[in-house]
């Protein structure tokens, strides 16, 4: 693990060697209240045939502020929790937008002039919005469990309240309890996975700063921001593809389609899409297997 400076915020990354044949470099970007660690199985398969960077966005992961700059943060933050949608946008770090300026950055620090993005869930966002912001250096983008583009206010409401709490309330002690693991290793999937990554989930959980998993929620789910989403991915002139479990109730095949079918790819019968079978919404560790041939299958194609 390394570390890098992204617009005075630290950041974790691991770049595995270059390969001795041309090719772009595959980067990973982990959904919300993950981390990059969830991509190691598909990183065991790729990385002999192509260079792979991971890292962690801005506030998850290993890519934290410091302890009394969170604190500060988060209880002025927690003071005026907002309460309308016009409100969400206040803060300008954990926005899609940029987001997806903290990973052009990385790029070019890291020398890296061409690349394929592959996000998860709330990654596949910012992956999308990294192609229309560096597109330059992006070649593809591949959204994993990651689609939408429909506003509902209810539910939206409802998923906002919901996080909200759920942020605010998690004690750090909650990553002792013994058997929640267990729990979570079932959590959005259609199988249960190793017990590992439930503990991972718990650890994520628990260590993601309050302000970025409050302000990566909020400002990613307001009505203009994914209203936004399709018109983007309606200008993108890089491939896109997007994967989708067909068992995932978080990120439901149907909203998945509706998505790509903004892409000049779509051509009317969902060729941009695949669907992996009895899989949820942790494809990377549910199912890394079938992930990644897909993967290599349309890097091949291009």
């Amino acid at each position: 693990m390394a570390f890098i400076d992204i617009r005075g915020a630290i950041h974790a990354y691991e770049l595995t060697p270059p390969i001795a044949s041309p090719s772009p470099v595959l980067v990973f970007i982990h959904g919300w209240l993950l981390s990059r660690n969830y991509w190691q199985p598909l990183i065991d398969l790729l990385a002999p045939d192509y260079q792979c960077l991971i890292y962690d966005l801005r506030g998850f992961g290993d890519s934290q502020p410091p302890r009394d700059k969170t604190q500060k943060s988060f209880e002025s933050l927690d003071s005026k929790l907002p309460t309308t949608e016009a409100s969400d946008r206040s803060s300008s770090s954990y926005t899609l937008s940029a987001y997806a300026q903290d990973l052009n950055i990385l790029l070019q620090q890291l020398g890296i002039d061409q690349a394929w993005l592959i996000g998860h869930s709330l990654g596949g966002s910012i992956a999308l919005w990294a192609a229309s912001i560096a597109s330059e250096r992006v070649r593809g983008v591949i959204c994993v469990n990651a689609g939408g583009g429909i506003y509902i206010k209810e539910e939206f409401e409802r998923f906002r309240a919901v996080g909200q709490q759920l942020v605010k309330q998690r004690p750090r002690w909650l990553r002792y309890l013994p058997l929640l693991d267990l729990l979570l290793m079932r959590s959005q999937v259609a199988r249960p996975v190793a017990r590992r990554w439930g503990r991972q989930r718990l650890i994520d959980f628990v260590t993601a700063n309050p302000e970025a998993a409050l302000r990566a929620l909020l400002d990613s789910t307001t009505e203009a921001e994914v209203i936004r989403l399709p018109q983007l991915v309606s200008k993108l002139t890089q491939p896109v593809y997007f994967i989708a479990g067909a068992k995932d109730r978080v990120m439901e095949p149907k909203y998945v389609h509706h998505l790509a079918s903004f892409h000049a790819s779509f051509q009317g019968c969902s060729e941009n899409v695949i669907e992996i079978p009895e899989c949820g919404h942790m494809t990377m560790v549910e199912q890394p297997d079938a992930l990644g041939t897909q993967i290599r299958k349309i890097l091949l194609s291009h």
